[in-house]
């Protein structure tokens, strides 16, 4: 427990002077929260001697008396107040920045990072697990540190009337301490299956939001329902074992605290009786044995939660650790924007992709790339934008290896459009912005007009003020198709990927988009993959791709002349281009 408190406050960074000033104020506010009951046996101690006409007490004092209590409640509050200014924020801040850090390491790690790693554990980690640190940080510190604090400026005082009773005490929080370590260690033994729960709960819930299309399309609502209610049962069956399993121990952490409380009422009693001890210090040690241990009683909370904060700096650590991409990179600027690949292989894991791959694009020229699916096609548009590095071989863009490139340098010269158009929660403005943020109003709606896309974005109720439903799902797939080569218009890359850009499109809108394509790919080196002859019959070359080896290359009058896969290729797709129903006769 103690370890991750550690732990927290260097996480802290640059706000720990403003962490340990607010050690400070809990510290001053603690005395000021005795004063009173030191104040009080003080007066208590002047009432009596009157009483027993040992002196003469003046009305004055009866003033005194109420104007130090009513500075110490004021104190105690001022001292509050500047704990929790200086200390509550202090997550707040911090975790804004970490899911800022996160999201610049999440966009340099290799794809590869996503495949090897369960999307709920990333996006728990993202959410769930900063949310901990958000939520407890800063509130576990104030409770396991500031009780410590506390009772340490307890004993203090306790230490300045009766040594015995501050030993006694000392002894109870010692062996409390033992007990909560019991407690800690039961919870990291727990934590790892909280965490998993935890995971495979987020897992299921974003599986389960992410196919109820086909769950209702299928009338699988059973099936995919007791999916998520297995998780929900694990999850709380999990919860249920981990408290069963430290209560006890907290038992044992409150026993040893309330007997230090009557330890320390006994000896004082004893030491009044043999008149060791003033009546008033033996009734203010009897309220001290109140309120000593108060807030060390409550640190058994925080044993939890602490473990719960170690798991998810464990897995924040895992990211933060992640190998770049680009380490050892720099901004690296081409001198043209010629393209070659040279003997590349590259794998997913075991599975070899791509085998000896050589080409060249020279500057400024049309290339499509053409193949039965899971030929390789993609993975050589993924390798050149760098999403993965090659096993062997080299990819160099103006003569410069892709790998010397940090990976926002290398992808500011390349715009892409994908199949599956991908637009964020946020203005049809931002989205079609999100490449260039700092672009004119004037730029933007050229970038829309050239898009083939100014027209309809025009019609809707609040123009490019409109938000775009999560992925877009508020528009058409064409609509979608053309806002994200605006994008790409806008971004201005001198190296254009066109991944199935027109695809799932439908008749009606293919014209728009390949007019939109023809103005993004104007003067530009472009690369497309695409299944559809009236894409690829211009371009300058033909790659023919098969089980990852180029096994054709030139240009479509040529290629459709020999024999092979392309002519294979040009048939089919005029006979599926071709077709036509016809009624009976």
């Amino acid at each position: 427990m103690f370890k991750t408190m550690k732990r927290i406050i260097k996480w802290t960074g640059e706000y720990k002077k403003r962490l340990y000033i607010g050690f400070l104020w809990s510290f001053l506010q603690t005395l000021f929260t005795a004063f009173p009951i030191m104040g009080a046996a003080y007066f208590m101690d002047f009432m009596i001697k009157d009483s027993r006409g040992e002196i003469q007490m003046q009305p004055v004092m009866a003033w005194y008396a109420l104007l130090f209590m009513v500075v110490a409640v004021l104190g105690r509050f001022l001292f509050s107040y500047l704990r929790a200014t200086f200390q509550e924020s202090i997550a707040y801040e911090k975790t804004a920045e970490e899911r800022i850090q996160i999201g610049n390491i999440l966009k340099r790690v290799s794809l590869g990072f996503f495949d090897e790693n369960n999307t709920g554990e990333i996006a728990g980690a993202v959410t769930t697990d900063l949310s901990v640190y958000e939520m407890y940080a800063m509130k576990m510190t104030d409770v396991i540190i500031g009780a410590y604090i506390h009772v340490a400026a307890m004993i203090l005082c306790l230490l300045f009337f009766c040594w015995q009773a501050a030993l006694i005490a000392l002894a109870g929080v010692a062996l409390s301490a033992f007990f909560l370590h019991l407690v800690s260690r039961s919870s990291s033994r727990n934590s790892v299956v909280h965490q998993k729960a935890q995971n495979s709960l987020v897992a299921s819930v974003i599986e389960f939001v992410r196919g109820i299309a086909v769950v209702k399309a299928y009338g699988q609502e059973g099936v995919s329902v007791k999916g998520i209610k297995d998780a929900f049962r694990e999850h709380q069956k999990i919860n249920i074992k981990i408290e069963l399993d430290y209560v006890w121990r907290n038992g044992l952490h409150q026993i040893s605290l309330k007997l230090a409380s009557v330890g320390i009422v006994l000896v004082t009693a004893v030491l009044a009786m043999q008149g060791e001890m003033e009546l008033p210090v033996f009734l203010m040690m009897a309220v001290f044995s109140f309120v000593l241990f108060s807030q060390v009683e409550q640190v058994q909370n925080g044993a939890h939660t602490m473990q719960l904060i170690e798991t998810a700096m464990n897995k924040l650590e895992a990211i933060k650790n992640a190998e770049f991409i680009d380490t050892g990179a720099g901004n690296a600027a081409p001198e043209n924007y010629d393209i070659a690949f040279s003997d590349v292989d590259f794998s997913y894991g075991r599975n070899r992709v791509l085998h000896n791959v050589s080409f060249q694009i020279p500057q400024g020229s049309a290339t499509a790339i053409v193949g039965p699916s899971g030929s390789g096609k993609t993975t050589i548009c993924s390798l050149l934008a760098r999403f993965y590095d090659v096993d062997s071989g080299s990819i160099t863009v103006g003569g410069t290896d892709v790998r010397e490139f940090t990976c926002d340098s290398l992808l500011g010269n390349i715009s892409m459009v994908f199949q599956n158009v991908y637009l964020f929660r946020d203005t049809i403005r931002n989205n079609i912005c999100f490449g260039k943020p700092d672009a004119a109003e004037e730029e933007m709606i050229e970038a829309a007009k050239k898009a083939r896309c100014h027209d309809f974005i025009s019609d809707l109720p609040q123009g490019y003020d409109t938000m775009i439903g999560e992925g877009g799902g508020t528009l058409s797939g064409g609509e979608k198709q053309r806002i994200s080569i605006a994008r790409a218009i806008l971004k201005d890359a001198p190296i254009v990927i066109l991944d199935e850009a027109t695809a799932s499109v439908d008749p009606e809108n293919e014209h728009l988009i390949q007019a939109a394509i023809s103005e993004l790919a104007r003067g530009k080196t472009l690369i497309t993959i695409a299944h559809r002859i009236a894409t690829i019959e211009n371009a300058d070359q033909i790659l023919v791709v098969d089980r990852g080896r180029i096994v054709q290359c030139g240009r479509h009058q040529e290629l459709a002349a020999q024999k092979g896969i392309y002519r294979n290729f040009v048939e089919t797709r005029e006979r599926a281009e071709g077709w036509r129903i016809t009624g009976n006769k």
